[in-house]
């Protein structure tokens, strides 16, 4: 891959962007240079002001005040239709794909010909299938997107940039819903597209990638660009502590495992998603006390509906849940706590949170009810207190105060406060999903080590997510999930990110090569 030299006019230029919302300042006098035919990666923790000034780039929002060049010369964009005249294009992480369509109907689905409101399908089908052929993203034209898996629907969104003569391609996030395989033929894509002189801004969290796949990183932290540094000249670890300002610790620090006997026991276990059809497929397991067992497999394929069926927030229609073999498949979420199984959801503004509560109140949430929080017939209000106070030093939630409204804080000041109320409960075993979705590498450092605190205390932990790099890390073993099927269970320390990306594919492992639980 070939950068520009320096001397040359850059495509991109944003300079002293600023950007103002009702009280918060995300984008201060912020910067970012791109040259053509290079892969340029924005880095930085959330609420650094990466996603503002890609929506300004792209036309979504207008900036206050700074300027925007392309190819030397000053450009605005009143609208994302301004934006894409002058060859910018950006692929979200959600995907905005009509799924009954075709995808040579998604591709020119808003375009017109100079002579008519219509394209001719069979005339953009051939030119799609040049580009696909051109650049490696090979895909039927007239398939139907509903069909298609995650990863070429994101050459369906790549194609549509490219129809419309993009030159700058912006992706958020671009990996988050890839297998590994997957994410080895999305960056084969990119090095063809800056080899053609195309130029892409990758916006990520994922270091290791940036080290990987760019030419240069912009660092941006509290609204500001810190620097731009070629990725030959730094580090992973360099580029994490300029993102947060401090050391921090990239890999778990994990003792080695003391496993002790089954205490969650998962048999045969069936369910429905909300659209009535079969989520889970006979999922069979256990997690032993002292280890934590991880859930891998691409976004979609029943992790959640498992994690609801376990806590009967989702009524199974087949198999059962033992807790110390005890049945509890058909207890309340309520009497699960009381036997020590507690749930950390993904969803931790809608389901894990109340957003309008204070820190306080959240901080009991679900146990509110309990005697040990009343004096008389009244919350003990000093009590709570004591206890959020308690919960907000210990796992360094940065809060204006424990009456400071949940909904206001930061997604990994939110999770911290979600993880400590579950924790502090001390429970036998912790079903956690996505712990870290969204969340900056120093958040990410804290939340490993408390789940692997908890595990060396000797308690059984379902860890469900889908960052393989999460998983390798944490897991003791690891079950990949495949269209509500377990495809494989392999223990975490002979494991490869190639074989569990197969499975995460719905490549079964020979029955040999799979351990038992």
């Amino acid at each position: 891959m070939t950068i520009q030299a320096a001397e040359e006019t850059p495509l991109l230029e944003m300079r002293e962007i600023t950007k103002r919302f009702p009280g918060v300042l995300a984008n201060d006098k912020a910067f970012l240079s791109v040259m053509r035919g290079e892969i340029h990666a924005l880095l930085g923790e959330n609420g650094a002001g990466k996603s503002t000034l890609m929506q300004i780039l792209y036309g979504a929002y207008r900036r206050d005040e700074g300027e925007i060049f392309i190819n030397g010369k000053p450009v605005d964009f009143a609208d994302t239709a301004a934006a894409i005249h002058h060859g910018i294009g950006m692929v979200h992480q959600e995907f905005m794909l009509v799924r009954p369509f075709s995808v040579v109907e998604n591709i020119i689905l808003g375009l017109r010909n100079g002579r008519s409101p219509l394209l001719g399908i069979d005339a953009a089908a051939r030119v799609i299938t040049k580009l696909s052929n051109r650049h490696g993203l090979v895909v039927d034209p007239f398939a139907l997107v509903e069909n298609l898996p995650i990863g070429v629907q994101q050459r369906v969104e790549i194609l549509k940039l490219l129809y419309r003569e993009a030159k700058l391609l912006i992706l958020d996030e671009p990996t988050a819903v890839l297998t590994p395989q997957e994410k080895a033929g999305l960056f084969a894509v990119l090095r063809s597209l800056a080899a053609a002189g195309r130029s892409i801004v990758i916006v990520t969290h994922k270091l290791h990638e940036i080290m990987e796949i760019a030419d240069r990183v912009t660092v941006m932290r509290d609204g500001r660009s810190l620097a731009c540094i070629r990725t030959t000249e730094t580090s992973e670890s360099e580029l994490a502590k300029l993102m947060v300002g401090r050391h921090v610790e990239l890999k778990a620090n994990k003792e080695p495992i003391k496993r002790g006997l089954p205490i969650l026991q998962i048999e045969a276990l069936q369910a429905l998603n909300d659209a009535g059809r079969l989520a889970i497929r006979g999922v069979s397991l256990e997690v032993h006390a002292g280890e934590i067992l991880g859930i891998a497999g691409i976004d979609g394929n029943g992790q959640s509906e498992l994690a609801e069926t376990i806590l009967n927030l989702r009524r199974p229609i087949a198999g059962r849940v033992l807790l110390d073999g005890y049945e509890i498949t058909d207890l309340s979420p309520s009497a699960h706590h009381a036997r020590g199984l507690v749930y950390i959801p993904a969803d931790r503004r809608g389901v894990g949170s109340v957003s309008d509560l204070p820190v306080r109140s959240n901080a009991i949430l679900g146990t509110q009810r309990q005697r040990s929080w009343m004096y008389g017939l009244l919350l003990d209000q000093s009590k709570i207190l004591t206890h959020a106070s308690e919960l907000v030093r210990r796992f360094g939630v940065r809060t204006a105060g424990v009456d400071f409204q949940a909904g206001k804080l930061s997604g990994g000041n939110l999770q911290k406060l979600i993880l400590g109320r579950e924790i502090m409960r001390d429970p036998r075993v912790i079903v956690v999903e996505q712990p870290t979705r969204g969340l900056d590498v120093g958040a990410v450092e804290t939340v490993w080590a408390e789940l692997l605190a908890e595990r060396d205390k000797g308690k059984a932990i379902l860890l469900i997510s889908a960052e393989l790099e999460e998983i390798m890390n944490l897991s003791d073993r690891i079950a990949v999930i495949y269209e509500g099927i377990i495809v494989g269970l392999v223990d975490a320390q002979g494991a490869s990110v190639e074989q569990i990306g197969l499975m995460m594919a719905g490549v079964s492992e020979k029955a040999g090569d799979v351990f038992p639980n």
